[in-house]
């Protein structure tokens, strides 16, 4: 799974990390293995697609 997508959302969205971070309570953790494209929770992805007011897909893509 690549986190590529997010990055494209995040920044037509106006949020920026520091944002999901300070006024969402996103980890930094998490930010990082979003970066790295570790994995995350499903809780996670839908707390992105709410903030972010985006589909699963703007956040994530699968790649064999």
């Amino acid at each position: 799974i690549s986190y590529e997508p997010f990055w494209n959302t995040l920044k037509n969205s106006g949020e920026s990390t520091y944002t999901l971070i300070s006024k969402y309570n996103i980890s930094s953790s998490t930010i990082d293995r979003l970066r790295k494209d570790k994995g995350i929770s499903t809780q996670t992805i839908d707390d992105l697609c709410r903030i972010l007011k985006c589909r699963v897909e703007d956040i994530l893509v699968y790649k064999e």
